[in-house]
């Protein structure tokens, strides 16, 4: 893996424990020399992995819709900050750009990003592994309800089993290495996306 977006929160949230993660998640990555491909702000999460990666000496790309730059949310000290016009081509850009996928605590637009690049997944559309860093147990619930999800018959186990979970980024990313993805069938092609 050469790049691995992540996907996280404009806030920093309640738990420093969050910050310290994204922090440790951009040394880490530095340290294995892979790119981090995230959002393009400079707030929040999104600003404190990004900062850390580039602190380590790391590459960081940055993807961000104009309509945000405008508000002055862009992160200006990037070796490479790409303005797009809207979060659909944000999203798709970040997609194509990365090798895996991490979601640290986040809000809405976080769980929307996570939940669409494992629908794409599911769909046949790429293979690339999709970790979650569970920082203090915050995405328990929703581990919980891909469960319920397979238990109730409207996920399949081996789509279950595209989601890659742990506490510590080391074992995340040594996991994600290592990853299998489970076949399924495509549905569609990249083309019909």
């Amino acid at each position: 893996m050469k790049r691995i977006c992540v996907f996280c929160g404009s806030n920093r949230g309640a738990r420093e424990s969050y910050a310290r993660a994204a922090t440790d998640l951009g040394q880490v990555l530095s340290a294995r020399q892979i790119e981090l491909v995230f959002g393009g702000g400079h707030i929040g999460l999104m600003g404190t992995v990004a900062d850390a990666t580039l602190a380590a000496g790391g590459r960081v790309i940055g993807v961000i819709p104009e309509a945000l730059v405008a508000r002055e949310l862009a992160h200006r000290n990037l070796q490479d900050l790409r303005v797009v016009s809207s979060m659909h081509e944000r999203k798709a850009l970040m997609a194509e750009l990365a090798d895996g996928f991490i979601a640290l605590p986040g809000g809405f637009g976080t769980f929307e990003e996570f939940c669409e690049i494992l629908t794409w997944a599911q769909l046949g559309l790429h293979t690339k592994p999709c970790g979650i860093l569970n920082t203090d147990g915050y995405y328990d619930p929703l581990i919980d309800l891909f469960d319920r999800g397979v238990k109730e018959q409207f996920i399949p186990p081996q789509h279950r089993d595209w989601v890659i979970l742990d506490t510590d980024p080391r074992r995340l990313l040594d996991r994600m290495q290592s990853f299998q993805p489970p076949r399924v069938q495509k549905w569609i092609s990249s083309r019909e996306s």
